[in-house]
């Protein structure tokens, strides 16, 4: 049914990562699907890493310790954006497509009153993906 699962992530909130990365694995092995972890990151310096470069080790070393974590081999792609604040909806869903990624599978955290303002990403995402999406709390 799934062949290729996007999990996008932020390094930022790596430590509440995990229950979605292992379900997204379960799913995988049930399914025989491969699985990507994606990151979006701006490509000017900030708060995970001063450069490109070092995002992209960052995010590589992650996804190795979720891959022995799991058990589950796991690829990953960086994608650099201008201002992920207001590029990542769109970001992601390219990198989806770009993947051939028929399952997405996100983490999100429990709803503040801000939500109820501004949509958050997992959500709008999820309203606006033409591809299955897999929240998890």
């Amino acid at each position: 049914m799934f062949k290729t699962i996007m999990i996008p992530i932020d390094l930022a909130h790596r430590d509440k990562l995990e229950k979605a990365i292992k379900i997204a694995g379960e799913i995988a092995s049930i399914q025989d699907a491969s699985l990507t972890l994606v990151g979006i990151s701006a490509d000017v310096p900030g708060e995970i890493a001063q450069t490109p470069a070092i995002y992209r080790e960052k995010l590589k070393d992650f996804t190795a310790e979720q891959s022995n974590r799991i058990g589950r081999a796991l690829d990953w792609k960086a994608v650099f954006v201008p201002d992920p604040r207001r590029d990542l909806d769109d970001a992601l869903r390219d990198t989806a497509h770009e993947l051939g990624a028929d399952l997405i599978v996100m983490a999100s955290h429990i709803p503040t009153f801000a939500d109820q303002i501004i949509a958050s990403n997992t959500g709008a995402l999820a309203s606006h993906a033409d591809l299955s999406v897999l929240i998890v709390r």
